[in-house]
């Protein structure tokens, strides 16, 4: 539910900015300034550490095991679950002026801005406080995780002792004694959560074993190992420092904590400024003196580069990713500022992840327990393929990597392939809830989605080949397990949940369906194009001769009377839900309705038919679509942040331009604007992703084929342009949309050919072609469920 206060963020096209401390939204702010390479993440938490929501540090993939308890227990349940933990925190640097603790709760708060600049993807605050006793300072800090450098993460903090005039006698002339404690700090507590909520996640506290402690003159570095799942970490800390004369530097650690302490006097107008470089790094296999070498070594590169080289460096890696990833929209401010946002956390959360799962939340807080599910391929990698296809590769390269326990878990479930988890980090399945997690069997198709699409648009036979050609066999073999023909010859799959989780062991859900003919089809392609390849997965020719069969014989329901695909056999015959009297603070449902009732009425949480309608358009006629969408519109609740940016696609695609605009808001806004009530728990990472596919596949009307790109721009009347860049197979293109026409220009690359609503365009670099926006014709309106409309922006 959408909480009654929100912070001020002003409204600016590259930066984030808060203008004033909020204390009753810190928990928000914590996700939204959060920064991260996809290895490191840092919660936007104060450089003081207090007050705060959730103190969180997070690397990628580094978790602890916890058992998942059952009332009782069933064959195939899984036995535990995986969290990620919060670790060694290095963010703090703790300030004392003559004694006096800088301490925002105490004290005068004469100003407060924190400004999140998605150019220089940095994370800057100033500070000017006055402390019980009078002393008047302005801090300065600036805080990064390099895009460029892994491992590293960095922080100038500068101290200025400010004169106000109401010093006592002797203390202007002996200035102030300023003490800076920059720390780090392992096994933190964690404040309490809400455990009626189970979407939060399981908090653990003191997993971290110490190992090692070494403290140095101006740093120190700390190795722990988490009890159970026996996954080492090292964090190092550095500094510089440039102040007056006489500062005092040293150091101390200790099991749990090492601190720098540096001690300078300043007078009125000076400053004390302390540059901090961080450096982490973990590992299942590398023994412990390996751990510690590998961050020294890092933090090495760090102070070697410099604070002005890392920050140089950052601007560069953005100033090329923005070249191409950057999303312009006139006429709707907000929406601008939202978009960039989204874009910046998807790339934080994918650019250096590097064989490893893009969790739910990216690094941004520990929601979810920092599980990766079906959006990573559905929604993330949709952008990453085209925007940063290194990331999207690699994303898929761990998918691979985790094959073996896909294995497994398809030999336990009785069934042949791969059956990859709902939700893991490290590829075991860590959902104890059979209908929303292994009977999801999609996300299995949805990785072969993935990789099609990949391949597509980088053209990397290559990874179709070394990745993706084994990604595709495992899954394609699960399908042809799992289904079975009927005595009319169909092939059905029955008892799985599609991506609507308010409908649940459903027979032939449609987007499935679909899911599993696209995988069976292109694994049969990808199998008889590398034979020999092929032939070592153990695949003949009778093998892909049976994906064909049962991809062409699948099962795709319809309701004649009603003129539209059923979301699953029988999902038109429920009886539908009252809306009319169902109260707004009841929503989302799945908190205060039992899962029974919400699977056998016609109520759903998240876009499913109209998802399949996305991905494959040619399925479905164009009366059908609309058709379908008009249903479907009147009973989806949008209780998951996944929906509206899939709903403003298709409300593009059926000629529902203002409310495609409505819901591309919601979803970029999901954050910003705390839609959901839950951003405290981090960053809703896919819902930033489908803002991005909102724009590229709705107003653009992309669509990925292996023969070409093709276009078919629209625009709401109340947006004069809109303009988005993306790579394609070894080029970068960017297109613009007004209300006249749409210009595509080749920005670098071999000339290529696309399509313009089905017209031909040649593009050859030396100048944009134009060609025509077609006028947009009235639609019949569609009518959402009671008090569910999409929220009205003014």
């Amino acid at each position: 539910m959408k909480p009654d206060h929100l912070p001020t963020f002003t409204v600016e096209p590259w930066v984030v900015r808060e203008p004033r401390l909020d204390l009753d939204a810190m928990g928000q702010t914590e996700s939204v300034f959060a920064l991260s390479n996809g290895h490191i993440g840092l919660r936007g938490n104060l450089d003081e550490g207090e007050p705060h929501v959730l103190p969180g540090t997070y690397l990628n993939s580094f978790y602890e095991v916890r058992p998942l308890p059952y009332a009782e227990g069933g064959y195939g349940y899984p036995e535990s679950g995986q969290t990620i933990i919060n670790t060694t925190n290095g963010k703090l640097i703790r300030l004392l002026v003559d004694d006096e603790p800088f301490d925002l709760r105490y004290g005068t708060l004469h100003r407060h801005e924190r400004v999140l600049d998605m150019q220089a993807g940095t994370l800057h605050r100033e500070v000017e406080w006055e402390s019980p006793a009078g002393r008047r300072v302005r801090v300065r800090s600036t805080r990064m995780v390099s895009l460029t450098q892994r491992a590293v993460a960095a922080i100038s903090y500068e101290v200025e002792l400010v004169s106000n005039g109401n010093e006592g006698s002797g203390a202007a002339g002996d200035g102030a004694l300023l003490v800076l404690q920059s720390e780090l700090v392992a096994n933190e507590q964690l404040p309490g959560r809400d455990a009626d909520d189970p979407r939060l996640d399981t908090a653990l506290d003191n997993v971290l074993e110490p190992e090692q402690s070494r403290a140095g003159d101006a740093g120190a570095t700390l190795v722990h190992r988490t009890r159970k799942s026996e996954l080492r970490c090292g964090a190092a800390m550095e500094h510089e420092v440039f102040g007056p004369e006489g500062i005092q530097v040293s150091t101390d650690a200790n099991e749990d904590l090492a601190r720098t302490t540096v001690i300078a006097r300043v007078q009125p107008g000076q400053s004390l400024r302390v540059v901090k470089y961080l450096a982490y790094g973990w590992s299942s296999r590398r023994s412990l003196p390996a751990v510690y070498d590998q961050v020294r070594a890092a933090i090495a590169a760090a102070r070697y580069t410099g604070w002005d080289g890392l920050v140089a460096e950052q601007r560069d890696y953005l100033d090329d990713f923005w070249a191409t990833a950057d999303v312009e929209i006139d006429g709707d401010a907000e929406l601008q500022q939202a978009v960039r946002l989204a874009t910046f956390h998807i790339l934080q959360a994918g650019a250096r992840a590097e064989r490893r799962c893009i969790p739910a939340k990216g690094l941004t807080a520990d929601g979810y327990d920092g599980h990766t599910f079906w959006d990573t391929e559905t929604f993330c990698l949709q952008v990453l393929s085209f925007v940063a296809p290194e990331a999207a590769a690699d994303a898929l390269r761990w998918r691979k990597s985790i094959l073996p326990l896909a294995f497994e878990r398809a030999e336990t479930l009785g069934l042949k392939g791969a059956a990859f988890p709902w939700r893991t980090i490290r590829g075991h399945e860590c959902s104890g809830y059979w209908p929303a997690g292994t009977a999801a069997f999609h996300i299995n198709a949805d990785i072969a989605d993935a990789v099609k699409r990949h391949v597509h648009a980088t053209g990397d036979t290559k990874f179709e080949l070394e990745v993706g050609l084994e990604l595709l066999v495992a899954t394609a073999r699960l399908w042809r397990s799992l289904g079975s023909h009927d005595s009319a010859g169909n092939f059905r799959i029955d008892g799985v949940t599609g991506p609507d989780e308010y409908s649940s062991i459903a027979d032939n859900n449609v987007y499935t369906n679909l899911m599993a003919q696209q995988n069976l089809r292109y694994a049969a392609e990808v199998a008889a194009k590398h034979p020999r390849s092929a032939s070592r997965l153990g695949v003949d020719s009778e093998e892909i001769a049976s994906w064909r069969d049962a991809a062409g014989a699948m099962f795709i329901p319809f309701d004649e009377r009603l003129g539209v695909h059923p979301q699953s056999e029988g999902f038109t015959d429920h009886q539908r839900w009252n809306f009319e009297e169902t109260p707004a603070d009841c929503y989302p449902l799945l908190l205060n309705y039992p899962y029974f009732d919400l699977y056998r009425k016609q109520v759903i949480k998240q876009a499913d038919l109209v998802l399949a309608m996305q991905i494959f358009p040619e399925a479905f006629t164009e009366e059908q679509k609309r058709r379908n969408f008009a249903y479907y519109e009147a009973i989806t609740v949008r209780d998951s942040s996944l929906s509206a940016c899939t709903q403003s696609v298709m409300a593009a695609r059926t000629g529902h331009l203002e409310l495609a605009h409505q819901y591309l808001a919601e979803a970029a806004l999901v954050d910003l604007q705390d839609l959901a009530g839950n951003t405290d728990h981090g960053m809703h990472i896919a819902s930033m992703a489908g803002t991005w596919s909102a724009v590229v596949l709705g107003f653009g009307g992309m669509r990925c084929e292996a023969d070409g790109l093709s276009f078919a721009p629209v625009l709401p009347p109340s947006l004069s342009r809109v303009s988005f860049g993306l790579k394609w197979q070894g080029r970068r293109l960017r297109v613009t949309i007004t209300s006249e026409d749409v210009e595509y220009q080749l920005l670098d690359g071999a000339p290529m050919r696309l399509r313009h609503h089905d017209e031909p365009i040649a593009l050859d670099g030396e100048a944009p072609v134009t060609a025509p926006t077609p006028a947009a014709e009235w639609v019949e309106p569609v009518e959402q469920p009671y008090g569910r409309a999409p929220r009205q922006r003014t």
